[in-house]
């Protein structure tokens, strides 16, 4: 008797050790972070990312090179990366490289908002087809190679997104019509429906304030509402460094501001650039809220250059360098982390492909670190913090911009024109 007992209460504990274990697995799984968890956590800061250290993207970043990058990231506390196409192997060798760190550490976080780029008919020619139906073969192939990729790493893949402003209408080389997008997304959502992608992958298209809404009647169509239904939210791009030039109101010194200081003035320029942003944010929030839909909104894209000979620069809007690059990238985190925003800053690193003709470029100095593995202002404060301590880019360690002398940044930091010189400006063009 006393061996059947023995017997029953192994059998027991053994029953319910297996039952904490399915239960213990079961959490594991409900726990797995989603693209809900990320998006609006201010613990999960996110930046758009490409890899490239050359003039031309025919030299793909290499895993080791790629490690290097991520971790660099992850040091700041980036957790979320944004990527623009998977025809490269970039992509695909992004999310090797995040699983090798992964294996090496199981306690390693980093996710992807992994892009599928979107061209029209006859896109980069001087007849793009802009007929609604009328799809380009090759982003069938990037879509499939991108639904393949989120297969094969559903860990780190917890967003895709279809076209990067393949809807804004200056985009005269590839945009498409709506409807593009649209047949995509509902592809990307009928597979989740099926069980050919995880049901919690949240797929979204990643354009400029205008074409989700936010801008002229010209983009309310019925296949953007449509589109606005389908996605699981919206992310859109604000860039008030280029309106500097194309759209310059917010810009400048204020009659009633003549009489600052010069830091003065390149302060209130920039507080009303911040607010420019979060505009062109609460726009695409009320046209969505308009069509009685309500879903998350976060920020795609945003950010400021720190170098241009082109339209910004001295001989232009004087917008450009580091000191109102690092105010903008501060305002706008402080912002969006308060507001329950996810961000994506433009960009991580400097890509010199961008333009690859003129090195002085705007296009090529979107990054907080530069190519010679110089963090900029922005993020002085974490060279100083020593989260970049034993870490390097292509064998250097992070160290700042200009030595670290503040003194010697400041006098490359131009005053913004007058209201004045803004408009005669205009009328010159």
């Amino acid at each position: 008797m006393k061996q059947i007992l023995t017997l029953v209460a192994v059998v027991v504990i053994v029953a319910w050790t297996i039952s904490c274990d399915r239960g213990q697995k079961m959490d594991e799984s409900v726990a797995e972070i989603t693209a809900a968890d990320i998006l609006g956590n201010p613990d999960y800061h996110a930046i758009s990312f490409g890899g490239y250290r050359d003039t031309t993207r025919d030299i793909q970043p290499t895993i080791p090179e790629l490690k290097e990058d991520v971790l660099i990231l992850h040091a700041m506390g980036i957790r979320l990366l944004r990527t623009y196409n998977v025809y490269y192997d970039e992509a695909s060798n992004l999310l090797k490289a995040i699983r090798e760190l992964k294996e090496s550490d199981p306690t390693f976080e980093m996710y992807l908002m992994m892009g599928a780029w979107i061209d029209a008919k006859n896109a980069w020619t001087d007849l793009p087809d802009r007929i609604r139906d009328e799809d380009d073969v090759r982003n069938a192939e990037e879509i499939e190679r991108a639904v393949k990729l989120a297969q094969e790493y559903p860990d780190i893949v917890k967003i895709i997104a279809v076209g990067n402003e393949a809807m804004v209408h200056w985009q005269w080389n590839y945009h498409v019509e709506p409807a593009i997008i649209l047949k995509w997304v509902n592809y990307l959502q009928d597979l989740k429906r099926k069980g050919e992608l995880p049901e919690t992958l949240w797929i979204t298209s990643s354009d400029n304030f205008a074409s989700w809404g936010g801008g002229g009647a010209e983009y309310h169509k019925e296949d953007l509402t449509a589109l606005i239904k389908a996605v699981d939210y919206i992310s859109m791009h604000t860039y008030p460094m280029h309106d500097t030039h194309y759209n310059p109101d917010f810009w400048g010194v204020r009659e009633h501001e003549l009489n600052l200081t010069d830091q003065e003035k390149i302060d209130a320029a920039m507080l009303r650039s911040k607010y420019y942003a979060i505009a062109q944010y609460q726009s695409v929030v009320n046209y969505m809220r308009s069509l009685g839909v309500e879903k998350p909104v976060h920020i795609g894209e945003t950010g400021w250059a720190t170098i241009s000979d082109e339209f910004y620069g001295a001989d232009g809007a004087r917008a450009i360098d580091e000191f109102k690059s690092a105010r903008y990238y501060r305002d706008m985190r402080e912002w969006s982390d308060s507001a329950g925003v996810t961000l994506f800053y433009f960009e991580a690193f400097d890509e010199p492909w961008k333009d690859a003709v003129n090195p002085m470029g705007s296009e090529n100095h979107f990054g907080l670190i530069n190519l010679e593995s110089q963090a900029k202002y922005a993020i002085w404060d974490l060279v100083d913090a020593g989260v970049f301590d034993g870490l390097t880019r292509a064998g250097k360690p992070i160290t700042k911009t200009y030595g670290g002398n503040l003194d010697s940044l400041m006098k490359n930091v131009l005053v913004p024109p007058t209201d004045a010189e803004i408009q005669q400006r205009i009328k010159g063009n």
